[in-house]
């Protein structure tokens, strides 16, 4: 019992408590419940039914006395009474009394000056071990008197009940920033784990004097590291995963006076049809014991990933250990970067694969954070691509307005003289369905371009559309495939579609034009080509 009151948050009367297994012992567990499956190379491949993403509408935070003004209530942070929460919290409770519970204690955070302990509870034992090789693992003597400051309790086997509760569905995520305690149900897709940890971070930092973002980073030879704004799909784990640069994260990260610090201690990356040739370093990840492999559909006569097949979900995802990854950097932490690269898909096929931004243009396509996303990827989506603006390229995950993020990232730009650039891992040649993808190994090329300073002093020439500053050529790249319109067999077209999404660019800025300066407000404008 004294065991089961150090869990806190009221968990009692459990069958058992699992804390901090090891790798093995937690594949012991999973698949003696019949939890999933076992593939060829080792790793650990879960189904995760109905749910194969996250469930933004679904997540909410508690509206007291401390989150009132700080939180930017809306679509996005949307709120639910106390009343509400600690309902569910009872329920939680009940339902865990008489179960197994696996307990793992993990850091968020590898700067130490700044990192946060935190305790994941979850019904399964897959999800524990999906946690543990997501986030920072303690040594042996810091698991001594671990004391959490922020707690998940995770079970998927519990519904909320929409009719006494209030809320939207059965499939809940509940954030309560005042008793540091997150509840997740009705749902088994491991990210809601990951990035409860990553909202709640967004929420306590910027007021440490730390801006969160959600990006990859890694550090070149030189000892400059570089960080990759992207949304999901966009290139954010495969670009940074550079076999000539040290891997420090692949997906969130603060940015300190100190410099720049992983939140994580391992990747979630997706890898539908991913590419052995053009992602090896990922692609052998998905062939190891300690994966965590979700919706990968295995052959059934030899258990091989099948990473082409998205019959379940073109969500498919790795979660595995950073150190899997051979160039990944043993401390997570790196300085000051001197290169902020933001990612796009641009499925509509109008945007330059790169572009050199002014520190305005940069905060514009900061609080713009704009993709394309195409059918397939998401569930409702039709055959045309569709505009994606999510700001700060985070905006699910951002629990505060998003101009204090944007404030903060301006501020580090200037201070540490950092060069940004915009780049498009979309489509060429015309929209989805008409164009092609943009070649990893040029993107790649271009990237590597813009990190090692050979586009310093590039020629530039200014686009008609969006004013974005394209150099006239980049070392191993074809010079037509700079300049998108030159891509087109139709010029009339190109410029329909620009000026279209251009516009779309406009119409969503509007929502930020009363919080910035006109500077920023005029490096979106874009000018009749």
């Amino acid at each position: 019992m004294q065991k089961q009151k150090a869990l806190g948050h009221g968990l009692v009367n459990l069958a058992a408590i699992h804390r901090n297994l090891s790798v093995a012992e937690l594949y012991e567990h999973a698949v003696r419940q019949g939890e999933g499956t076992l593939a060829d190379g080792g790793a650990f491949v879960a189904v995760t039914g109905q749910h194969t993403g996250r469930s933004p509408k679904d997540k909410y935070i508690v509206r007291e006395a401390s989150t009132e003004s700080s939180v930017n209530w809306g679509d996005v942070n949307i709120p639910v009474s106390e009343a509400v929460f600690d309902l569910v919290h009872q329920r939680m409770l009940a339902y865990f009394q008489n179960r197994q519970a696996y307990v793992v204690d993990v850091f968020a955070g590898a700067d130490p000056a700044y990192r946060l302990p935190v305790r994941v509870v979850t019904e399964q034992a897959w999800h524990n071990l999906f946690a543990r090789n997501m986030f920072i693992r303690p040594k042996a003597e810091e698991l001594v008197g671990f004391e959490p400051e922020m707690t998940i309790l995770q079970a998927p086997g519990l519904a909320a009940m929409p009719e006494f509760d209030g809320l939207r569905s059965q499939t809940f995520v509940l954030v309560n920033f005042k008793k540091r305690l997150v509840l997740i149900g009705g749902t088994s897709y491991a990210g809601e784990i990951k990035k409860s940890v990553f909202g709640y971070l967004n929420y306590i930092l910027p007021e440490r004097g730390v801006l969160p973002m959600h990006c990859s980073a890694n550090i070149g030879r030189n000892g400059k590291s570089a960080v990759f704004f992207g949304l999901s799909g966009t290139g954010k784990t495969t670009l940074s995963a550079d076999a000539s640069r040290t891997l420090i994260g692949d997906d969130e990260h603060g940015w300190s006076d100190r410099g720049i610090f992983n939140f994580e201690g391992g990747c979630y990356a997706k890898v539908i049809k991913l590419s052995k040739t053009a992602e090896p370093e990922i692609w052998d990840t998905t062939r190891r014991f300690g994966t965590v492999l979700e919706n990968v559909i295995l052959d059934p006569r030899t258990r091989v990933p099948d990473l082409d097949d998205g019959r379940l979900t073109e969500n498919t995802r790795a979660c595995y250990p950073l150190d899997f990854i051979p160039n990944a950097s043993e401390t997570g932490m790196a300085g000051h970067p001197d290169t902020v690269i933001m990612l796009t898909a641009d499925a509509f096929g109008v945007l330059p694969p790169i572009s050199r931004l002014t520190p305005e243009q940069a905060m514009y396509h900061f609080l713009s954070g704009y993709t394309a996303r195409v059918a397939g990827t998401e569930k409702g989506l039709g055959n045309e691509p569709q505009a994606t603006f999510s700001t700060c390229f985070g905006a699910p995950f951002m629990p505060r307005h998003p101009t204090v993020y944007a404030k903060m990232l301006g501020e580090r730009i200037a201070q540490h003289k950092v060069k940004c650039w915009l780049v498009n891992t979309g489509w060429s040649g015309g929209a989805y369905g008409v164009g092609e993808r943009i070649r990893i190994a040029h993107t790649r090329a271009m990237v590597r371009a813009a990190l090692d300073g050979n586009l310093a002093d590039a020629a530039m020439r200014q686009d008609g559309h969006f004013g974005l500053h394209i150099p006239e050529g980049v070392p191993d790249v074809p010079s037509d495939v700079l300049h998108a319109k030159k891509t087109w067999r139709d010029d009339k077209a190109y410029d329909e579609a620009a000026r279209e999404v251009a516009k779309r660019f406009e119409v969503n800025f509007k929502q930020f034009e009363s919080h910035v300066g006109a500077d920023i407000k005029a490096a979106g404008i874009y000018t009749a080509a």
